[in-house]
This record gives structure tokens, C-alpha cells and sequence, in this order.
């Protein structure tokens, strides 16, 4: 089983948590965006294997979001970092 840090309750079993998306992606604006575009978005991105930046949300224990920097083949968790951190400075 793998064993996730959150930042506010410290170390707990993956099934706490849920993995909710890639922390990179660019979400398009709302109020401008067409159908299609937001059908690209939610549907059609790629499933990238290795090193990422992903947000997870602690459904069964303080509730809150944050960050984790993971390998997705390893499932090694490299840090974990509340939200208002700079964890994502400088990723592209």
C-alpha cells in the first residue's frame, strides 16, 4: 500500500486520499471557453508516464487540498506541499 504525507495530518494509507489532477494542467476560462474546447480538456489528455505534479484531496481525514511531486511508474512521492507553497514555481 502506498503511504501519502499529507502536509497537515502526516503519514497516511493512499486509501484517505483521492487523486484529483495533473497540478500542470492549464485550465481554460470558464466564461470564454467553447464545448469543444473544454471536451479537449476534460477528455483528451495525455497520460504521461513518470515524474509529475499532481493535486489529491484528503477525502477521509482533514479534507483539505495539496500537491505532491510523484513518479507514476515507481509511485515513489519525491515531497508533498500544501497549496499556498511555491511547489510549483518555475514548472511549465
Amino acid at each position: 500500500m502506498m503511504l501519502i504525507t499529507c502536509p497537515w495530518c502526516g503519514r497516511r494509507a493512499q486509501t484517505e486520499f483521492s487523486y484529483i489532477d495533473d497540478a500542470t494542467a492549464r485550465r481554460p476560462n470558464m466564461d470564454s471557453v467553447n464545448e469543444a474546447e473544454h471536451f479537449k480538456f476534460v477528455y483528451e489528455r495525455d497520460s504521461r508516464r513518470g515524474v509529475q505534479y499532481e493535486l489529491w484531496h484528503h477525502h477521509a481525514g482533514c479534507g483539505k487540498f495539496f500537491k505532491i511531486h510523484r513518479d507514476t511508474i515507481t509511485h515513489e512521492i519525491h515531497a508533498t506541499s500544501k497549496l499556498s507553497n511555491g511547489f510549483l514555481e518555475g514548472v511549465k
